[in-house]
């Protein structure tokens, strides 16, 4: 089995299992967040992946937490996606569209009252990419305390998940990834570290596993199940996230989604020097606990990727970097071509430069 083995993951058909990972590029237009033709040729030009996962997209206003990343709730937003999905199916490819909440991951400036929202006020002691309104210049910036969700807001911000899940469907997405992963809100609530709540949604882990288990419904209840994955960061200890039972709750929360039917669980495994690794223990209890199809993301050599499928323990590899810098990915691990860098300095917004101008190998 390698890398250019056909596979499905739930109802999506991949002809290779060279998966592109969601990275933030924040380069939708402004005012409004809307994906535009920029970002369609982007996207366009990686289409011989297996599956593209798009950027983390924001469900409302309110799960904003970067400047210039789009959105999935506004007519214009879908339209403009629309104009993304349209471009990928037109060279053949599969792309499934991220939602994001980012919850206390924000800044001020993108709330009326300037409190982000979180299961509980605690920081998150974490930066997140802003542009000066003043001097159009971007740079991290410190995220505040946030306010702690009542109750009877959660729901709200469920139906807000359901809503995306249905305009990411009439935007002609293959499928939906919900972001529970690196912190974001469905993870905090996920963390004893995060979540210091006395309510139906802290506690236990089943408690703490409600939130997550009730937006997993409510966007298969939109896309399908069988089109919809989700990404965990088990191992996560940046962040104020470092909580030695996120592993177990996970595991427990894989149980749930597998009676729901999610297509796919994404592991978003850290990537930097010294962070720690994904242990065997986890990999068997996941495919113990669950059914469906595994993706694994996080500095994935093509070797580490191929031994990651013939272990069993995945059946795609994401790969996020290398993607930007290299349009044609697939085909340059196939034939072993050479891997073009890519420029940090353009990471974030800008113009096509560094986004669209990566050539392909001839």
């Amino acid at each position: 089995m390698t890398l250019f083995t056909p596979v499905s993951i739930g109802a999506i058909n991949l002809p290779n299992r060279v998966v592109m990972a969601p990275m933030t590029r924040s380069r939708s237009t402004q005012p409004g967040d809307v994906p535009n033709a920029m970002i369609a040729e982007y996207y366009a030009q990686r289409a011989s992946a297996g599956m593209i996962i798009t950027e983390a997209t924001q469900i409302s206003p309110e799960g904003k937490g970067y400047s210039f990343t789009p959105g999935i709730h506004s007519e214009a937003q879908i339209a403009g996606w629309k104009q993304v999905t349209d471009a990928v199916h037109a060279k053949g490819g599969r792309i499934v569209l991220q939602l994001w909440h980012v919850g206390r991951m924000s800044h001020p400036m993108f709330h009326a009252d300037g409190k982000p929202v979180a299961p509980s006020a605690i920081a998150p002691d974490a930066t997140v990419w802003i542009v000066d309104p003043e001097t159009g210049k971007g740079g991290m910036v410190e995220c505040p305390v946030p306010r702690a969700l009542e109750t009877d807001k959660i729901a709200r911000i469920v139906e807000d998940y359901r809503l995306a899940a249905r305009n990411a469907k009439a935007a002609g997405f293959d499928g939906v990834e919900i972001h529970a992963a690196n912190g974001y809100l469905i993870d905090a609530f996920l963390r004893s570290t995060s979540n210091h709540r006395a309510d139906a949604y802290g506690g236990s882990v089943e408690n703490r596993i409600r939130f997550a288990v009730a937006v997993a419904e409510a966007v298969s209840s939109q896309m399908g199940a069988d089109q919809t994955g989700i990404r965990f960061s088990p191992f996560i200890t940046q962040r104020g996230m470092d909580d030695p039972d996120a592993p177990q709750a996970i595991l427990t929360l894989a149980k749930k989604l597998d009676q729901i039917g999610l297509a796919y669980i994404h592991l978003a495994e850290a990537d930097w020097d010294d962070a720690p690794q994904t242990p065997e223990w986890f990999r068997k209890e996941l495919r113990a606990a669950y059914s469906g199809s595994v993706l694994v993301a996080g500095g994935y050599t093509p070797d580490m990727a191929v031994a990651a499928i013939n272990s069993g323990y995945a059946d795609a590899v994401a790969f996020g970097r290398p993607f930007i810098a290299n349009p044609d990915l697939p085909r340059r691990l196939a034939e072993n071509l050479p891997l073009s860098p890519f420029d940090s300095d353009t990471l974030f917004g800008g113009d096509a430069q560094g986004y669209t101008t990566y050539e392909v190998s001839v």
